[in-house]
């Protein structure tokens, strides 16, 4: 979607990914929330008294938001109808709107096809960050869960790139 701008056409998409992992990697350290199959006590992000179905609440909205973005704003590029696009992200969840209202009030007025790519490839590393972090429960309860995923997503980037250099 980037070809023919100043910029390599990956580049933004590179950009965009690894900068949603870090953006998350952040929320990850600021807001509370809890892994499955930990107690209440192992709840990590800042201390707080909120019970468990508060934490995993509190986990599930923190993922939808930017999904309802990665809904909303490639099917008002595909289609070009504000109201359709917000209804269709709207009908996908509870949490999702809110991301859709995120897109349509920034983004929309001046979205390029640069800006998409670079917005999906956000999404998709907030939301690779997620599974990964998710996912790998013995590298969690070993303590090392952050160190494998900083691992997998050189590792990524490195094939990613490679893949590039050679097309």
């Amino acid at each position: 979607m980037s070809a023919g701008g100043n910029l390599p056409a990956w580049l933004p998409a590179a950009v965009g990914f690894l900068l949603g992992a870090i953006f998350l990697r952040g929320v990850d350290k600021v807001l509370p929330h809890l892994h499955l199959g930990f107690a209440t006590e192992e709840a990590e992000g800042i201390k707080t008294s909120w019970r468990r179905s508060t934490l995993l609440i509190l986990a599930i909205t923190l993922h939808n938001i930017p999904e309802g973005i990665a809904v909303s704003v490639p099917i008002f590029y595909a289609i070009g109808s504000r109201q359709r696009a917000f209804l269709t992200s709207f009908s996908s969840g509870l949490a999702e709107p809110v991301g859709a209202l995120i897109g349509y009030a920034i983004l929309l007025p001046f979205l390029t096809p640069t800006l998409l790519s670079t917005l999906l490839a956000f999404v998709a590393g907030i939301m690779v960050y997620i599974s990964l972090d998710e996912l790998l429960p013995l590298a969690h309860r070993y303590g090392q869960e952050h160190l494998v995923i900083i691992g997998v997503g050189a590792g990524m980037l490195v094939m990613a790139a490679s893949l590039f250099l050679l097309l």
